[in-house]
């Protein structure tokens, strides 16, 4: 993939936290970050993944999350002694139980331009079911079928699986349900049938056994999935030159199809949790045939916004819009806290 380069359209992020109005009173926006984005209309759509949490009280914290409560699921804080130990600002484990440190939702912002966002006041999609109990996050969309398709990380106790929702207009969803089980996340259907199958990208979440990885999976309806294959997954160790996707590696965007092939952005980290952007190339007939891959990375967390804040060191995309003249604009997170922009170029 040395043919082609990222290039960020700004030195400054486009969106940032501080652009985003809280959606619970009393909670305070942590990040706006990690977008879904697609062409709808003459608009291009951001899906937001805005993390809220309550506000601070000193030797306290607060955990917001889903809980079931009289046979009514509605939101509720848990508080509880802060950890004299120090903590993954994101994760906390508490009374022998694991929590996040915020809860996460799916918010629209619209632009005419593809720069100029507005941000609706309202969340898109909130969690609403138990098995997102600690949040919905990090969305991608894809248009198949006449409708666009949002699969998204369900988070709960049990770990995160991933959801699957449908919207024709962007103004209703209809929530289909959990299409893969815990641990799993990072899912990018294709966005047309191959071969007959719909088509997706995931990430089964490895323990002792096993490597970060990159699976394909196969569906008559694109509810139930099977065939599982995997794909390809990070590579090296921190004492070679791949060490930036040895830590973890993940699909972003829904693959674009070129006449080489289905174009891939994916992530990948390193073992400081560094993340950096690259790309692969799959057969257009037979995805499971990698045909090229990056051998270093298209960008990597170099200006100030994209290696401080809520959590630091990370570009990480998993929305990008293709406009009708075959530019290609690749809309990232950064450092969990804002939104960058950058333009899929060839060398």
């Amino acid at each position: 993939m040395k043919n082609y380069q990222l290039r960020r359209l700004s030195d400054q992020p486009i969106l940032k936290t501080s652009d985003v109005k809280p959606s619970v009173d009393g909670f305070n926006v942590l990040g706006a970050f990690n977008p879904a984005a697609c062409l709808f209309g003459d608009e291009v759509i951001l899906l937001l993944r805005v993390a809220e949490a309550p506000a601070l009280e000193a030797g306290r914290i607060n955990i917001p999350l889903i809980e079931e409560q009289d046979g009514v699921l509605g939101l509720t804080v848990k508080q509880f002694d802060e950890p004299s130990d120090p903590y993954d600002p994101r994760v906390v484990p508490l009374d022998g139980k694991v929590y996040l440190t915020s809860l996460s939702h799916l918010r629209i912002a619209r632009s005419s331009d593809g720069i100029h966002f507005t941000i609706d006041d309202e969340p898109f999609l909130f969690p609403a079911r138990m098995d997102e109990s600690f949040g919905v996050e990090d969305a991608r969309i894809t248009f198949l079928d006449g409708k666009y398709w949002i699969t998204y990380t369900a988070v709960s106790e049990h770990g995160p699986g991933v959801g699957l929702a449908v919207t024709t207009d962007f103004k209703t969803v209809e929530r289909i349900g959990m299409i893969l089980p815990p641990p799993n996340k990072d899912v990018a259907l294709f966005p047309q049938k191959i071969n007959g199958k719909y088509m997706l990208l995931h990430r089964p979440m490895v323990s002792d056994i096993g490597k970060p990885s990159i699976w394909l999976a196969e569906s008559e309806d694109g509810i139930h999935w099977g065939n599982h294959r995997f794909l390809f997954g990070g590579r090296g160790l921190p004492d070679n030159p791949f060490a930036w996707e040895g830590g973890k590696i993940g699909a972003g965007p829904e693959p674009i199809l070129t006449d080489e092939g289905w174009l891939l952005c994916y992530h990948g980290a390193d073992p400081t949790h560094a993340y950096s952007l690259a790309l692969a190339l799959l057969d257009k007939n037979d995805p499971a045939t990698v045909l090229d891959r990056s051998d270093a990375p298209l960008l990597t967390p170099e200006l100030a916004w994209e290696r401080e804040g809520f959590f630091p060191n990370v570009v990480f995309s998993n929305g990008w819009v293709q406009w009708p003249d075959g530019r290609i604009w690749v809309y990232y997170g950064a450092a969990d806290s804002g939104v960058g922009l950058a333009e899929l170029v060839r060398a």
